[in-house]
Formats: structure tokens, sequence, C-alpha cells
């Protein structure tokens, strides 16, 4: 790619040397990460990175290859490649696939997905936080863990139906991890958002920082008990549970938790969940994988369920009409499916945490999930444990620490037993990239809800 050349233009060249019905994507990254431990700057990495996706059909069959060579002789050699793979799938097969073709060009509507001042990518940006954070963390000397990062992606694609298409979006996000040297104790805090000015590094180290005490945690027995969840616990389970719950493949295979249960109540009455790219809070983008529009799309209604998620090879698995509903995640139908990646939970009519707490005379508040796995799909049942910050409830009040606990809940079952919702909504997400950047996270508030499922304590942290 040459410095003159944008991505499209690259995908075009490579389009170019395609053989058939063919979809070129380019992924271009900048990104800056700094991680940071004991309030010491520890790793800083900048990626500059230039990748392509060539997605060829024969018959029905896909076969793609994928290249950092981006001269013609690269190019051409990947395009071979993919078609070859395309060709070889239909001779094993011996017939037609199922695959329904390249989707037919589309207009996009623009967003709000990019913020020039981070697009900068200015390193100076990731030592004034991390300043910011020791500081705010020495003011309870603690040490402060975490990452803090920022990128720029831009997605091209063209195709052989028509196709033409480019997108510019940017992220940032700081995730800091207060601990206590002395007891190994911890508290967490978290920012998302699609510029840096969604950061305030202080605030969310002194967010972290709260959540140090110095009591003993107590240690709590096995059983259900009322919960209040900040809404890093609530994002990491609906980001954890969507893939099986509203993915397209998981409900034809007859897998999915709600598999023959749209149109039913899943969850309690108050629970509104979409996922809705255009949400003021989100990460937004102007169409999937496959270059569908991306468009709003109602999960749970009133606590009713109402949709799923597709790409077009779920969706002609899927029959009766069903469509991409913008959701690939990669062209093709490759990977793990479709899956939502705009979660929006709207919130309630309670204030805050406290007022959440309120009500509950003993129960468990927890500031973020970890570790979560799930343990049976079709139930959508996950184990997990409590990180960084678990207290108990008493007397409607938060007071004293409790050691980490394990549990083992289904996130519908909670949704279902939900008693109340905070009218605040927080950007969450893991920020964790393996591979080309993709950031994603959920707009949610906290909640209260019952019954929930503790099976046994973790083991104490280390001084």
């Amino acid at each position: 790619m040459t410095a003159e050349e944008t991505p499209l233009e690259l995908a075009e060249r490579a389009l170019g040397h395609a053989q058939g019905d063919a979809q070129v994507s380019v992924h271009r990254e900048l990104s800056l990460v700094s991680r940071f431990a004991r309030s010491t700057p520890t790793q800083a990495t900048r990626v500059d990175d230039v990748g392509v996706r060539i997605l060829s059909l024969h018959n029905g069959h896909t076969g793609a290859a994928e290249t950092n060579d981006t001269s013609q002789d690269g190019l051409r050699a990947a395009a071979r490649q993919a078609a070859e793979a395309a060709r070889a799938a239909a001779r094993l097969a011996g017939g037609r696939g199922e695959h329904p073709g390249l989707p037919a060009p589309a207009t996009y509507r623009a967003h709000e997905g990019y913020d020039p001042a981070t697009a900068r990518l200015d390193a100076a940006d990731a030592g004034g936080a991390l300043r910011e954070v020791f500081a705010a963390a020495a003011e309870r000397d603690l040490e402060a863990f975490g990452i803090w990062t920022a990128g720029r992606v831009t997605t091209a694609l063209a195709s052989t139906a028509g196709i033409r298409a480019a997108d510019d979006v940017t992220d940032a996000h700081l995730k800091v991890v207060a601990r206590d040297p002395v007891t190994g104790r911890t508290g967490w805090g978290s920012g998302t958002g699609v510029g840096l000015s969604a950061l305030d590094p202080a605030a969310i180290a002194r967010r972290a920082a709260a959540k140090v005490t110095h009591q003993t945690p107590l240690e709590l027995a096995p059983g259900a008990y009322t919960v209040v969840l900040e809404a890093d616990a609530v994002g990491l389970l609906l980001e954890a549970i969507a893939p099986s719950a509203f993915g397209g493949p998981a409900h034809v295979e007859g897998r999915s938790p709600l598999a023959g249960r749209l149109g039913t109540r899943v969850a309690a009455s108050s629970i509104n969940l979409s996922d809705s790219p255009r949400f003021a809070r989100t990460l937004p983008r102007a169409f999937d994988a496959e270059g569908v529009p991306k468009s709003p799309l109602p999960l749970i209604q009133d606590g009713v369920a109402h949709a799923v998620v597709h790409d077009s090879l779920s969706a002609s698995r899927a029959g009766g009409g069903a469509r991409s509903t913008g959701h690939a995640l990669a062209p093709g139908g490759f990977g793990a499916g479709p899956a939502p990646t705009n979660l929006v939970l709207i919130g309630g009519g309670v204030a805050d945490e406290a007022a959440l707490c309120a009500p509950v005379e003993r129960g468990l508040y927890v500031t973020r999930l970890w570790y979560l796995n799930m343990v049976h799909e079709r139930s959508g049942l996950f184990t997990g444990t409590t990180r960084d910050g678990t207290f108990l409830i008493e007397d409607g009040r938060i007071s004293r620490p409790v050691r980490d606990v394990r549990f083992t809940d289904s996130p519908l079952r909670i949704l279902s037993a939900t008693e109340a919702l905070g009218a605040a909504q927080r950007l969450i997400s893991e920020a964790e990239f393996y591979g080309p950047r993709f950031a994603t996270g959920a707009v949610v508030p906290p909640l209260r809800a019952q019954g929930f499922a503790v099976t046994g304590q973790t083991l104490a942290p280390q001084a």
C-alpha cells in the first residue's frame, strides 16, 4: 500500500486480481497501547498494519486468503489462493454449496464513531493519562495496574457484486486495577469511548481505589443472594451470553437458550435489550464484514424475546425468508458466526448503585466478573468469579468486603429475576484485541436481581 493510496483504492486494486465472484476486505489499523504495573509503565506498543482478505466464491462454496503483501504480486497470489480454495471445496463437496452469494450494494448512514483528536495517536496522551492514574492511586497509598489504549481503524470493502464502502472509526480505553501492596486487595475502574475525551483517568483510578478497604474480607457461604451488579458486571454477562442467545447459527442448530422461545417472555418486563449501532454511547460502524448496513435491532422488548442476528450464510441456513441483519464478523460466514456488537440495555428509574442497594436487607454487591465460562449452552449456564471489589449489603447499605466468590448462574435467569435498573448507563468493553483491532462494547446500567447463585469462595489474595 503506497502512502498516497487509500484503503478503498487498495481494495479495488486487489479485486482486479480476483477470479470469479469475490470480495476484498482491507483492514488498516493504527494504534497505541501502554501497559503499566505497580504504578510504573511496563510496555509501550505502536501498531501500523494493513491486512487484505480476499474471499472467493465458486458454486456456493467459499475460499479465502489473507496477506500483508500489498504489492501486485502479493495480491495476485492471495487472489489465486482464495480461488483455488473455493474450487477445491466445490470439488470435494461434489455439489453446490449453501452460500447464498455476495450481498448487493447498499447505502450507508453516517455515524459519529470517529474522533480526529484521538486519531492523531499522540504518545503524550498515554503518558499524561498514566501520570494521572499513578497520582490518584498514590493518594491512597495504592499501586496501579492496567492498560491504556487508543486506535484508529479503517475498513474498506470492494466486491464483484458492486459494493464499494469505507469506514473510519476510533476508540479509546483505560482499565485500572488499584492494589494494596500489603494485603493484595484490589479495586477496579474502567472507561471506554469513541475518543479520549470520554476518559477521565484520575476519576477512573479513584473509582478503582475506592473499592480497596483495610477491613478483613468476610467469607460468604454458598447460597442464593440478592445481588447488585455494577455496569461492568452487567456488560460482561450480556456479552458472554450474546453469541449463543442471539446468534442465528445457535438458533438454527437448536443449541441456543432462546431456541424456540422467540415471541415469549424470557426476562423481567423492565428489560429492553437491543443491538443499536447508532446509540449515542456505542462504538458504531456503518456496515458489517460483508458490507451489509448496520441498523438497530430489538433483541428483547419488555421482557419478550424478539429477534436474533444473522450474516448472509446463517440467514440462508435459517430459511423462512430470513435475511442478514448486518452482523457478519467475517466475510463468507467464517469464524464463530454473527453476533451483536453494540448491545444497549435501557436503564430504569433508580438513581444509582446506592439506591439499588437500599431495599436489600442482606445481599451481595459485585463490581465486576472474571473468568466466565459456559457450563451448558442450551440452558445458558455460566460459571465465573467476582473480582476487584465484592461487598456485603446489610440493611440497605454497602458494608464489609467479601472475599471474591465463585458463582454458577445464567445471565438470562438474572435478567428474568431483575427487580430494578439504574438510570445511568456506561459503555463497557473488555478491550482485549487478539488479532486485528475490532472494538466492541455494551451500554448498560447497574441492576438488582434476586437469586444470584454463589457456589463457593475463591482463593484469598497473596500479600
